[in-house]
């Protein structure tokens, strides 16, 4: 039988507006979804909205993804712009000689308004094997570079690699603001995570049966450095794992997050936002010009 690849109904709206950590609302990203038949991105929108996700960060995985969200984040005053090239992106241009010059024009967006954050950027060694690590290393210090010297937030793709990142970070410096965007680790990871102040954001994978691990790491990390997120249009909540995930279904993590932690959903969703807006700024600034 064919997976359902009809977008989910929209949830209970939240009292408390919360916002979407890291999402992909760009149509490139939806061309690699068989089946699916995206939604616009001003409707994806308007949906989060209708029910109390105030604002999304779009990221880009490449030139191409990064240029649309820095472009997009000016038409919209519920949007933010992450630019990067993802891990897995650097061994192949890095062996078609086009790395630097990718680097040098995510270097250029990270100077665009409303662009908060270099991301994603990090290691995946899921899906690169050996020989394509040199390139994964020195795109991910490169991405940390332009971070630092933007005041940039720094938003982390950690597959598999664990350990390689955090040395990573320690050994060149951390950006202020660090965020593990869909945090895969365990509770000694996020411990790890808190002594260095870094943020841990969370995606629809932690409502997931066989995720116990991602739980515990929850219930570990102070409150004031969790995040929440989609990674639309991927990991997609429960209960409807398995269809195309969208910023409107966030509610659904946020209340289990709520559920699991034992504290009163308006609180966890306030203090959310208000780390996410710690993170990245306020979404209701760098408004001239906007489209």
């Amino acid at each position: 039988m064919a997976s359902d690849r009809s977008y989910p109904p929209l949830p209970d709206a939240l009292a408390v507006p919360v916002y979407d950590d890291h999402t992909h609302l760009d149509p490139a990203i939806h061309r690699d979804e068989p089946g699916l038949e995206p939604i616009g991105w001003r409707e994806q929108l308007d949906r989060a909205e209708a029910v109390g996700v105030r604002g999304v960060v779009q990221v880009g995985v490449d030139v191409e993804t990064s240029i649309w969200s820095a472009e997009h984040a000016m038409k919209d005053r519920r949007m933010l712009a992450a630019v990067a090239l993802h891990p897995n992106e650097a061994p192949e241009l890095a062996a078609s000689g086009t790395l630097e010059s990718a680097i040098e024009t995510i270097a250029e967006l990270a100077t665009r308004p409303r662009v908060r954050a270099i991301g994603e950027t990090g290691l995946d060694f899921f899906r690169t094997d050996e020989s394509g690590r040199a390139a994964q290393f020195q795109s991910f210090e490169a991405h940390i570079d332009i971070a630092k010297r933007n005041g940039l937030a720094l938003q982390i793709h950690d597959r598999d690699a664990h350990n390689e990142v955090v040395e990573t970070l320690l050994r060149v410096g951390a950006p202020e603001r660090t965020v593990f965007h869909c945090f895969s680790g365990d509770a000694a990871l996020a411990r790890l995570a808190a002594e260095h102040g870094w943020y841990l954001s969370f995606a629809g994978t932690v409502t997931f049966k066989n995720a116990p691990a991602l739980r515990e790491a929850l219930a570990v990390v102070p409150r004031h450095l969790i995040t929440v997120e989609t990674d639309a249009p991927y990991l997609t909540p429960m209960p409807h794992r398995g269809r195309p995930n969208a910023p409107y279904l966030v509610p659904h993590t946020v209340r289990f997050m709520a559920e699991t932690l034992d504290v009163p959903l308006d609180e966890l969703a306030a203090q959310m936002a208000a780390n996410t807006e710690a993170v990245y700024g306020s979404w209701d600034s760098e408004l001239e010009g906007l489209q």
